[in-house]
């Protein structure tokens, strides 16, 4: 192994670990989460280079623990715990956090109703409302259609559509 990896693998896998722990804690606290996200996400992915090289240059000490009951232990409880989150996410059978935070949810729940049902919420008639999703390049949007259903129409994300209805509201 080069001289470079062996005196850098173990302070950068240090470094980004720390990174990704105040990041993370960040995250998990809502805290200057814009901030954070990005840097968390990537930081990450960049923390596999450097594990990999400590793995490679520590692997006969590796070797020692793989097999052994902490090991074992670790590797297991590990997973147990990832996939205590993960399956209910992938599941859709999570309480409250299957459609992510509740504000995302609120506008999942919003958008699968027609603008005769928004229109109101925003201040708006339907006709205003239908209008304003006309000249949007909302073409076939209609008074009884759901949001989500003009979107498709449209050829259009469903997030566009949100956009257009933020601006709409008097």
């Amino acid at each position: 192994m080069p001289d470079f990896l062996k005196r850098y693998a173990t302070p950068l896998v240090t470094g980004l670990f720390l990174v990704s722990l105040v990041s993370g804690a960040a995250l998990f606290f809502h805290f200057g989460s814009a901030a954070f996200r990005g840097m968390h996400e990537w930081l990450s992915m960049v923390l596999i280079v450097p594990f990999v090289l400590h793995l490679w240059r520590n692997w006969r000490s590796m070797l020692m623990y793989v097999g052994r009951a902490p090991f074992t232990v670790a590797m297991v409880s590990s997973l147990v715990a990832a996939l205590a989150f993960a399956y209910p996410a992938m599941t859709g059978t999570s309480s409250g956090r299957a459609g992510g935070p509740p504000p995302f949810q609120l506008a999942q729940t919003v958008i699968q109703h027609s603008p005769q049902d928004v229109a109101p919420i925003l201040g708006l008639t339907t006709e205003e409302l239908v209008a304003t999703l006309k000249s949007q390049g909302y073409a076939g949007a209609a008074s009884d259609l759901p949001m989500t259903e003009i979107a498709t129409k449209a050829g259009k994300s469903p997030t566009g559509l949100m956009e257009v209805l933020l601006h709409a509201k008097k």
